[in-house]
């Protein structure tokens, strides 16, 4: 019998102090609320404050690609067709204004200064005959009908050699330096700008039509990146404005650009086009690379609180607010930019009066969380 009191006794007692424990937690996870002790309260290094009117700029992000405008890209073509008899370029390899890209073979090549030597050597000849006549028939000493026989003749030879002059300046060969110790069936193909070689089309011995695009050049000078913004963000932009850009694939590396084009028409999906251009050229950016963009737009006076007052629990974000002494209510609210430390309270207006715990709301939602689960 006094055994049996004696076991009574301690189940009452181990009752009583688990109850103690419970009182002095006194959590009650319904309703999100949790009531602290004294000494947990020192323990979570729990402080409280009001919102700060702080300055935070709003932070825009966009994407879009590495682009290249229409006159610093360059199609190479041979205008009047032929065989490819050497080239040595690969894609990405530089080449500067003027060098030979690539040597041409073809017949019709001969032909063309054979046409203007031949033309040339006749010229000379109706030249001095139109001197001739025009200086007899001034004296009447021959009929008007010769006389203008010799000026037409003298005419459609000036229209010849003009043509075969354009001719020749269109395979690149140079009128003054042709001759008959000259006359090739090979013409080079120069470069017209320095850049970088960003497409080989051809082969040797392949024979190309003057359609056919045998190289394609880009001159980097002038790359820029073209980010798409939605419609309700374009009045935030301006010429001029900075943004930093970076890659999936290097977000630590940015890059400073600066806005030089807004795009006055949407697209079929709202966005506007916005074309930026690298302060510093790198070799790493490449025309249609995919680009982020951050965007600093203009700063406003905003309700916020530090970082360290905001927990993230099942993809929302939340506060503590201060309901009594030691009590705390967890609360969902919507957030905005951040900066120097602070964060943006969208909703701020509905809390203006409650105060929240700036410090300690982390360890708030570890006891939250942690007696919930053993509930």
């Amino acid at each position: 019998m006094k055994r049996f009191i004696l076991i009574l006794n301690l189940f009452i007692l181990i009752t009583a102090c688990k109850n103690k424990n419970q009182e002095e937690a006194a959590i009650e996870t319904n309703n999100n609320t949790i009531t602290l002790t004294e000494a947990q309260f020192k323990n979570a290094g729990i402080a409280t404050g009001k919102f700060t009117q702080e300055t935070i700029s709003t932070l825009l992000k966009a994407n879009g690609k590495i682009d290249v405008p229409p006159q610093n890209m360059v199609s190479i073509s041979v205008p009047l067709g032929g065989y490819l008899k050497h080239t040595n370029l690969l894609a990405g390899m530089h080449v500067n204004k003027g060098e030979i890209l690539a040597t041409i073979d073809d017949q019709q090549y001969i032909q063309i200064q054979q046409d203007y030597l031949t033309t040339k050597a006749q010229f000379e000849f109706t030249e001095s005959e139109y001197k001739r006549q025009s200086e007899l028939n001034k004296n009447k000493a021959t009929s008007d009908k010769i006389f203008e026989q010799v000026k037409a003749t003298y005419h459609t030879q000036q229209i010849l050699i003009k043509a075969l002059e354009e001719k020749l300046k269109l395979i690149g060969l140079n009128p003054q330096k042709i001759s008959t110790a000259t006359i090739s069936k090979n013409i080079n193909i120069y470069s017209p700008i320095s850049g970088f070689v960003t497409a080989v089309n051809v082969n040797i011995g392949k024979y190309l039509n003057p359609s056919d695009v045998l190289f394609e050049l880009v001159d980097p000078t002038d790359i820029h990146l073209n980010i798409t913004v939605f419609e309700k963000d374009v009045n935030k932009l301006s010429i001029g404005q900075k943004l930093f850009a970076y890659s999936n694939n290097n977000p630590d590396k940015k890059y400073l650009c600066d806005i030089i084009l807004i795009s006055k028409n949407l697209n079929k999906e709202n966005f506007a086009e916005v074309h930026c251009h690298f302060e510093n050229y790198s070799s790493l950016l490449l025309p249609g690379m995919f680009m982020n963009a951050e965007i600093e737009t203009k700063a406003n006076i905003a309700n916020a609180l530090p970082n360290d007052a905001f927990v993230r629990f099942e993809n929302k974000q939340y506060v503590f607010i201060q309901t009594h002494d030691k009590a705390f209510k967890m609360i969902e609210v919507e957030i905005g930019n951040s900066e120097n430390g602070f964060t943006e309270i969208l909703n701020a207006e509905s809390l203006k009066n409650e105060t929240f715990v700036l410090k300690g709301a982390y360890n708030l939602l570890m006891s939250l969380k942690n007696i919930g689960e053993e509930e």
